[in-house]
């Protein structure tokens, strides 16, 4: 799990996760980071909040991450403001998950308001294409595997041979995160090297059709690249 803290401007906290990678943690006194599946939580400081805001970006992360829509091909982000709204942004491969994240987090105690800004990605079976391709040449790729546990022979699927890899997704945490827009690809998610990182960014570049490539992933315990 990844969850980053940036400092922002207006009076809020800034938070991007993704399922199970590693955890990046960035305020303006202190930087930490810890890999694997735990969760580490931010000092209380002016950089990351009240203990207040720290219960709500615990809550909300947690709620989203468990939405049965949320996976491989989503990248999901949120500000809490001072008065404890909470902005929801990202991009999101399907228009179910957007929805999802807005109702769940309204649910949550404390939370006054929710702004849903979270972009659904257009609908194109080209992208589609691209996300399936991406997908086996990241996950099928014998070093960088280890970064989900979805791995094995996969069960034929008639939702995915007839409306595509988008309305059924992988299931399982995936580290790596892939993002396809109007055939450009973004890469989300925590890695253990940066051998890994540019291994993942080259077996992205070698999907046919894919306009660009940009390489978002983050190396455990290194910041960004």
């Amino acid at each position: 799990m990844r969850l980053e803290l940036l400092s922002m401007n207006e009076s809020g906290l800034r938070v991007k996760f993704g399922r199970r990678g590693g955890l990046l943690a960035v305020g303006m006194l202190a930087i930490f980071a810890c890999a694997g599946n735990s969760w580490a939580q931010a000092q209380e400081n002016q950089a990351n909040g009240s203990p207040e805001v720290q219960r709500l970006a615990r809550e909300v992360h947690k709620a989203i991450v468990t939405l049965p829509q949320y996976g491989v091909f989503d990248d999901i982000n949120f500000a809490i403001r001072g008065d404890n709204t909470v902005i929801l942004r990202g991009e999101a491969s399907r228009p179910t998950l957007a929805s999802s994240a807005e109702n769940v987090v309204k649910k949550i105690e404390g939370v006054k308001q929710v702004v849903n800004e979270i972009e659904v990605l257009p609908v194109s079976p080209n992208d589609d294409r691209i996300r399936a391709l991406t997908y086996a040449r990241i996950y099928r790729q014998p070093w960088l595997s280890r970064y989900t546990n979805n791995r094995g022979r996969q069960p034929f699927s008639p939702v995915r041979a007839t409306m595509g890899i988008t309305n059924d997704p992988p299931v399982g945490w995936h580290a790596i995160h892939i993002i396809v827009k109007n055939g450009n690809i973004r890469l989300m998610g925590v890695v253990d090297n940066e051998s890994d990182l540019a291994l993942a960014e080259m077996q992205a570049r070698s999907v046919p059709g894919a306009f660009a490539v940009e390489n978002d992933l983050i190396v455990a315990n290194e910041g960004k690249k």
